[in-house]
């Protein structure tokens, strides 16, 4: 088809998914729909658990040692933890939700559309579909992971816009600017990360999947959006432990 097709069905399931879950969410009981954030909290944490599995990998082990593994990715959760906390990428976040709610939103929504748009962003973009689906698509091997993910996506609005409302279509503006660039890069720079650091960033991207799971299923409000830099740092921690080898 094109380059960039992937993203462009996964903004479009997103939308199509949060329609269906505006409509039918009224209609749930408070109880049920809380039952269905805990349930997607429950599934997070199974998709990080496996994005985590899948990052400690032969390739990294062959590019920082055995030993060093998880010594790398705990250092780039630390250091992207507090680069995170110092740039309050977390309160950036809600704060650029709270906007878009102002102009787009009713005010009888509250809070529930920055929780909305936040969560569901995170969701959206963080695991290692986004980053591997979008360099696979830019780099013209086709755009079936970005396809399984968009499917995946589209029920996981369904079920977010039933619990949050409409905050979660906004979603779509950042997911497209993330994966459009990552497309954009896979196609312009070719393969540019080795599967080590690609396999290590995913690790780093399933624990912080792990974090929004933990606070999807209502047990610690963790701020998983101060951790992002983790997903630039874990190739760099690679790239640096493999030049003392």
């Amino acid at each position: 088809m094109f380059i960039g097709l992937g993203t462009v069905v996964n903004v479009v399931t997103v939308l199509v998914g949060a329609g269906v879950g505006v409509l039918v969410g009224h209609r749930l009981p408070e109880r049920t729909r809380d039952l269905v954030t805990v349930v997607l909290g429950l599934f997070t944490l199974v998709l990080g658990g496996r994005a985590v599995a899948s990052g400690i990998s032969d390739a990294l082990t062959d590019a920082v040692g055995a030993d060093a593994r998880l010594l790398v990715v705990l250092g780039a959760l630390l250091l992207g933890g507090i680069l995170g906390s110092l740039l309050q990428i977390e309160r950036r976040l809600d704060r650029g939700a709270e906007l878009l709610h102002d102009r787009f939103a009713s005010r009888t929504e509250g809070s529930r559309f920055v929780e909305g748009a936040v969560t569901s962003t995170l969701v959206f973009c963080v695991g290692p579909l986004s980053i591997l689906g979008s360099l696979s698509d830019g780099l013209g091997h086709g755009s079936e992971q970005l396809l399984v993910k968009a499917v995946m996506d589209g029920f996981a609005a369904i079920a977010f816009a039933s619990s949050f409302g409409i905050g979660v279509m906004a979603s779509v503006i950042p997911l497209a600017l993330y994966q459009g660039l990552l497309t954009l890069l896979g196609f312009a720079l070719g393969n540019f990360l080795p599967v080590a650091q690609l396999d290590a960033l995913g690790a780093a991207g399933g624990v912080i999947l792990l974090g929004l799971g933990i606070r999807l299923a209502g047990i610690k409000q963790i701020p998983v959006g101060d951790l992002l830099p983790a997903l630039m740092m874990a190739p760099l921690l690679v790239a640096l432990v493999g030049l003392f080898r």
